[in-house]
């Protein structure tokens, strides 16, 4: 009628006991640890991808090489600014640039000539590009004119003598090159001046 437990068999269910207890907290554990390296793989991709792109805000930009001018009766009717890589950066492309203009009439945005995009729109000529690309900066030696027509039906007016302009240029990446000029004094008998 009554069923007498053993000291023996006592400690065996006790032992298969701990041993369920043990199995579970090791399955517990590699679960966990599973997801601990999941999302420590995915914090690293995201962290060396968001230092890629504070990298190339930060270095691929323009560097200014010498700005001028076309004057046309006392004014400055063409505003030419010479640019190349500043040091350490990657390839910009100009035309996917946009450009700030910053004069005593307003502020005007730019877009190259070769974007689909109506208004007041900046171009490019190279001076000197080591691969034949028409719009990509990709080696130290690479020089390209960014030139702003003020004959242009929607641009400011033409500059006058003593006027200051600032120029943002912002590459794709979000890198800024800020370029900042004044008209000299006199424009009189001159024909280009540097600004």
């Amino acid at each position: 009628m009554f069923e007498f437990i053993t000291d023996e068999e006592e400690r065996g269910q006790v032992g298969i006991g701990t041993l369920i207890v043990f199995i579970a907290m090791v399955l517990v554990a590699a679960i966990a640890a599973g997801v601990l390296i999941n999302t420590a793989g995915f914090l690293q991709s995201k962290a060396q991808e968001t230092g890629q792109q504070s990298a190339k805000q930060v270095s691929d930009r323009l560097q200014e090489v010498v700005t001028s001018g076309n004057v046309n009766n006392g004014e400055v009717d063409f505003v030419n600014v010479t640019v190349t890589l500043a040091p350490g950066s990657g390839e910009v492309d100009l035309s996917n640039a946009t450009i700030s203009w910053i004069g005593p009439q307003g502020t005007e945005t730019l877009t190259h000539s070769s974007a689909s995009e109506s208004g007041w729109q900046f171009t490019t000529s190279i001076v000197k590009n080591t691969d034949g690309s028409n719009t990509v900066l990709n080696d130290p030696d690479d020089r390209f004119n960014i030139e702003f027509d003020l004959n242009a039906s929607s641009s400011p007016a033409f500059l006058q003598e003593g006027q200051s302009v600032t120029i943002k240029i912002n590459t794709m990446s979000g890198a800024t090159t800020t370029v900042r000029f004044t008209v000299p004094q006199s424009l009189d008998g001159k024909d280009a001046v540097e600004l």
